[in-house]
This record gives structure tokens, sequence and C-alpha cells, in this order.
């Protein structure tokens, strides 16, 4: 009854935003302890929501860093069973003078709603419990079983999440993973993605000196931790791009051939992805490859930060004693994230100068991601996208990295439908942060077709 359905959407529209509003002021920003207490406020929203729109069994499960909130529904025998995913943490709003609006402070503004978390991914997971509720409200019932696992280390890692998933399969036992935690390829049209790279993330530390030394009675022999990283780092990758770690090509395959005919049919512009989507002067990236094979199916090696020594207001002649920086590897198919970090450990002994220790942390590791687009769900997702949006589904990969989606499929055997409602210029991890406001409602619609249409597929 899909009339009745979006006349409930639509009745309760307002609500609905409201409720989003309400969610986004809490400043759930994982990464920094002294939000310990907002963290413990979103778990409490979720759960209260959950409980709201009809999920049983509602637990908030502490962990060793920021809690889980799990809830189902199982009462529709003999059908599939989805788990929903998705995370309350949220990236830090910095730089906030760049905010054109308070970042936790919702505002609506051209049909967009701007506020830290809106697309990633509080608004988007939040569709799925509307959906939920919306069902109930119509039918009393769900036409599929349901879960839901929503936590709060997204953005640093997913590390208790990914515990908890190993050591609880049977709990978690389902037939697919429904995650909104992508875009769509460009506004209006609905996207599939069926493919994620992997992520290692690093800190690379180099210690010289046993104290900061001045320059002026030390320059020219006492070793730089500083340079030192500025030289070990630009030797990982060529100034055309090419990344110079041995053993980083080993395994990446080519996509299929039918695969990027598929992509240069996408709507793809590079004058207009460089303008509106990067904005700086130029595209960078190994030759020979299009931008789209660069985006989705191509190892990257990427610095993040670099620290040490005096970077403030006036002049402080030292030679600082130690250095940091913070790098990635993006990885594809076929990848193994522990032989590449072996790698990375590899060159960067080799290449440590004289006088420098260095020492390799491994912040983050998951592995790249394919599901097959002939799957059952896959279908019926795209089917649901074409009964909201009118038109067929493209199916794309994705640069970005989801760790949860790696160890839905190693740990509980099942493929992730990948369904998401953001645009790529809702400036995720950026200021002014934003998620269309019609995506919100579509999305609701579009996820409760997908439930309705996937418990009738059996």
């Amino acid at each position: 009854m899909p009339q009745a359905t979006d006349a409930y959407v639509q009745a309760h529209q307002d609500r609905f935003l409201d409720e989003l509003k309400e969610f986004l002021r809490i400043p759930s920003i994982s990464v920094a302890p002294e939000h310990r207490a907002d963290i413990e406020r979103a778990a409490a929203f979720t759960a209260e929501s959950l409980k709201a729109a009809g999920l049983e069994n509602v637990d908030i499960i502490p962990t060793g860093r920021h809690p889980l909130v799990y809830a189902e529904w199982l009462h529709a025998p003999g059908r599939p069973t989805v788990l929903c995913y998705g995370h309350y943490d949220v990236q830090p709003p910095d730089p906030l003078d760049q905010w054109e609006s308070p970042p936790f402070e919702p505002t609506v503004r051209n049909g967009n709603l701007y506020a830290r978390g809106a697309a990633d991914d509080k608004g988007q997971f939040f569709m799925h419990i509307k959906a939920v509720e919306t069902l109930r409200a119509i039918h009393g019932r769900l036409p599929v079983n349901v879960r839901f696992l929503i936590e709060g280390e997204e953005e640093v890692g997913s590390l208790s999440v990914r515990r908890y998933i190993a050591a609880n399969a049977q709990q978690l036992k389902a037939d697919v993973a429904l995650v909104s935690d992508t875009p769509l390829y460009a506004d209006g049209i609905p996207t599939l993605c069926i493919g994620l790279r992997g992520l290692v993330y690093l800190e690379v530390e180099a210690i010289g000196p046993r104290r900061d030394l001045h320059s002026g009675l030390f320059g020219g022999v006492a070793p730089n931790p500083v340079f030192a990283l500025m030289e070990m780092l630009a030797k990982a990758k060529n100034g055309d791009g090419s990344i110079r770690i041995p053993g980083i090509y080993e395994g990446v395959e080519a996509p299929a051939p039918e695969e990027k005919a598929s992509w240069d049919r996408l709507p793809f512009c590079e004058q207009r992805f460089l303008k509106e989507e990067v904005g700086s002067f130029g595209l960078a990236g190994e030759p020979g490859y299009s931008v789209l094979e660069r985006l989705w199916a191509r190892p990257t090696f990427e610095v993040h930060g670099l620290a040490g020594g005096f970077a403030g207001q006036g002049a402080k002649t030292v030679i600082p004693s130690k250095a940091t920086a913070k790098v990635s590897l993006r990885l594809v198919p076929r990848q193994d994230p522990q032989q590449i970090i072996s790698a990375f450990r590899q060159f960067i002994a080799e290449h440590t100068p004289e006088g420098i220790h260095t020492e390799v942390r491994v912040l983050i590791s998951s592995p790249a991601t394919m599901v097959n687009p002939d799957h059952p769900a896959i279908r019926v997702a795209s089917q649901a996208f074409h009964d909201v949006f009118g038109q067929p589904a493209v199916f794309i990969r994705s640069g970005g990295s989801i760790p949860i989606v790696g160890d839905v499929s190693s740990h509980l055997g099942i493929p992730t439908v990948l369904m998401g409602f953001g645009l790529p210029d809702d400036g995720l991890h950026s200021p002014n942060e934003k998620y269309r406001i019609e995506n919100f409602f579509n999305g609701i619609r579009t996820v409760t077709r997908f439930l309705e249409r996937y418990g009738e597929s059996v």
C-alpha cells in the first residue's frame, strides 16, 4: 500500500523533521573526550526513537569506548531479516569560522538542512527508524524481521561494533544488511553503491634528539624529525600520483569492461567535478586512468597532517625532538590490509634517515568490499528506488570506506545494500554539512518500499 505509507510520511513531515533537528543538536563528537556526555545523550536519543517506532528489546550496550544501541522486531516468520546499521557519532565541526550557521543548531536554507551529522549519518539512518514507524502505523506490523545496530565510533574506527559483531554473529543473524551512509550519484539519480574501498589509517612518529635544540647551536648536525617525515613521505608517492611503496599494487584488478562501460554512461563532467566538488586548480592522480577509476578502483596514499616543532606566531628557532604524521591508504578489492601495513612498515624502516627512530601505529584497518549486483536484495532495492524516483537505479562504487560492511560480510556472511540519499556536495567532514530535506523524505519512502518488496520476494 504505497499510497498509504506515502500519505503517512506526508502527514508527519513536520514532526519527522523536528525530531531530526533535535537529534542534530546533540554534539556527539566521538573523537573528543569532553563530549562523552553528548555521546551518551545521542545513544539515549537513538534508543528512545527506536522504542517509539515500535522496536523491541531496545538495549544500550556499554563498550570499552562508546555505547552501541541494539533493537529488533522479529514477528514475521518465514520472511527475511534485515539488519539496519547506522552511526550516531559525528566529526568535529572545525573550522568553526567557516560555518554560515552554528554546526549544532540545525538551519534550513534553500531546501537543505545544515548541521554537523545531517547527512553523515544521523539524517540517513534516522530514515530507517521512520520507515519502520510508518509501516507499523499503517499495517500494525512489519513485512520483514528487522534488527538495528547503531554505533558511536564510526568516525574513530568502529572498533567496538566490529568486536561486537565478531562475538555475536548468532544474535545478529540476518539475510541482508541495510546501510544508508552513501550519496546519490547526482541529484535525482537513484544510486546503489556496490563497492567500497578499504582503509588503513596510520600514525608515523619520528624521534630525533632527546629534547628540542637551538637551531643556531645545533643546526647542520642534529637530525630533524619534521624534515625526516617530509623526506620519507615524499618518497612514498611520485609527483604523478603513483605510489612507490613496494607491493602496493599487488592484487589490484581492473574493473570488468561491463562495469567501466556503465561508468562511461554516468552523467559525469570532469570540469564540473573539479569546480563544484573539489574546488581546486586541477586534479591529481595516476596517469592513464579516468577520474572515476582513480576514485573508485585504484589504491591511494594520502597525508592528512603533520605535527611537530613550533608553528605559532613569531619566531622560535628550535629543532624539534619528535614529529608525527597521520597518513592513510585506501584499498581496493583483493588487497589485504595486513600485507599493506607490513609493506608500509618496511618502507618506513628502509627510508628512515640516520639519527632518526621511527614508529608506525595502526589506527584503523578494514578491507575493501564488493557486492554482487545480481543479489536478490540488490534487485529489490533497485526496484524500490525506481518506485520513488521514477527512473532506474545506477550502480557505482565509492572511494570511501565503511568498516562495518567488511565485518558484516566476513562474520555474518551476508551482503550489504548501500542505499544512500546524500549528495556529492553535502560537505561531509567539512563546514556547512547539509542534507537535502526532499531526500530525507524520499529516503523514508524508499526504505519502506524496500522492506515491503523484500518481504514479498520470498
